[in-house]
């Protein structure tokens, strides 16, 4: 059902404060995002939460198609919500809202793209681009101020105001960037989401992004919401890191945190993945690959929850419980381990073996194994073939299909077995 309208006209000075005495910007509640619709729909986002506090960088990161840009295009209202709420400053901006809330909203969320050059009209020159939000909110009294206005921001981003009557294709990928941190940056907003804004530039560059990005933040109390899926930048910028796989929030936690007692083995594939600056040392580095087959949801489902520190991770109560011993010994977690080059050549072909085995495993995995609602009604419609199917299935490591097949034909089997019962039934009673 359609969320009621939100009848709040304004926005409050402050957002509410949680339980450390720190002011709760952004929040996301229990947000599910889905593109389409029936059996083609797809679930991008699952059961989101979390908070981002006045001032600070959250980040997160996962690997492409996760679900981080769904996330951040949520929050400016691009991607509607299916389920669940965003929140900032403790009022509700998801679904429809008054049009004075909805002008607050814009102009307190900017967003810097990932792309430099597709997130720029390339028939505007530099000073209208940057200048759209100003004339789109009436943020100058006279032309003016409005020049001073734009002249300063791109300054303050390392531009000339000569810049000022070129178009973007004049400009290197670092010079466009800075192009649209000036645009959003102009505005003043409290929150800015930055999708990914250092990935397409030069490695040389996005130091020099990253320090602008933080000179803001400094100097207007400025909040991010970082998306990113390189944790060896992520690290260094953070606050806190949100990792996210395939939809649901898997880890929150502080940086340092993160990164000392990182609990959950997909976080600690992604901070092994990070590449180590020493040639020989990344040679001999042995990659932690996750498997999400380790884990058993069948019946104990899995839940966000707080293992103390302020962190947060996924799993069921028996993973909880193994996450808290583990945080508990304070002992930090090594997620990187190097071999040792000098190691007898057949201890060296052994792990080589097991990496090969587990690379196998991982591509052996069926990748048709939907479960389809189709199998279900065809084993119930035919339940022998279906009571055929499902050990075929099972014997192949297809699981979603054999319980879809079992399911149809037991179903298929009981309606047979009471129509065969009714008709006895009824052929007793005349018989009689």
């Amino acid at each position: 059902m359609p969320k009621e309208m939100n009848t709040v006209s304004h926005l409050p000075e402050h957002g509410p404060v949680d339980e450390n005495g720190r002011e709760i910007l952004l929040s996301l509640k229990n947000v599910d995002i889905t593109f389409g619709k029936g059996d083609t729909a797809v679930r991008a986002v699952k059961n989101a939460s979390f908070d981002v506090f006045k001032g600070e960088t959250f980040s997160l990161v996962g690997e492409s198609g996760s679900g981080k840009t769904t996330i951040g295009r949520a929050v400016i209202r691009v991607n509607p919500c299916a389920a669940g709420e965003i929140q900032y400053k403790g009022v509700r901006i998801s679904g429809k809202t008054t049009k004075s809330l909805d002008r607050e909203v814009i102009r307190n969320i900017q967003m810097v793209f990932q792309d430099p050059a597709a997130s720029l009209n390339e028939r505007a020159t530099v000073d209208y681009i940057v200048s759209e939000g100003l004339y789109n909110f009436k943020l100058f009294e006279t032309e003016a101020e409005r020049v001073a206005k734009v002249e300063k921001i791109i300054e303050e981003v390392g531009l000339l105001p000569e810049h000022l009557t070129r178009y973007p294709h004049e400009f290197s990928g670092g010079q466009r960037q800075r192009i649209g941190i000036a645009r959003a940056m102009v505005m003043e907003p409290e929150l800015v989401i930055a999708d990914e804004p250092i990935s397409a530039l030069d490695v040389s560059i996005r130091a020099q992004v990253l320090n602008l990005m933080k000179k803001f933040q400094k100097e207007r109390g400025i909040t991010y919401l970082f998306i990113a899926h390189d944790l060896s930048v992520v690290r260094f910028i953070s606050d806190r890191i949100g990792v996210i796989y395939k939809g649901d929030i898997v880890e929150i936690a502080e940086a340092e945190e993160l990164f000392n007692f990182p609990m959950h083995p997909y976080t600690r594939s992604l901070i092994s993945a990070i590449p180590i600056p020493d040639p020989q040392l990344e040679k001999n580095k042995v990659l932690f690959t996750y498997d999400p087959s380790v884990h058993d949801y069948s019946e104990d489902k899995p839940e966000l929850v707080d293992i103390g520190h302020n962190h947060f991770v996924y799993g069921n109560k028996k993973e909880i419980e193994e996450y808290k011993s583990l945080r508990a010994k304070n002992e930090k977690i090594k997620s990187v381990i190097i071999r040792d080059p000098n190691a007898p050549e057949e201890v060296k072909m052994t792990e080589e073996e097991e990496l090969n085995e587990n690379a196998k495993y991982i591509l052996d995995a069926p990748i048709h194994d939907t479960g389809s609602k189709w199998l279900t009604f065809l084993s119930f419609l035919l339940p022998p073939l279906g009571l055929i199917a499902a050990p075929i299935f099972r014997r192949f490591n297809y699981i979603r299909n054999y319980k879809a097949c079992k399911k149809g034909a037991i179903v298929g089997f009981s309606v047979l077995g009471a129509i065969i019962g009714l008709f006895l039934l009824f052929l007793l009673l005349a018989v009689i």
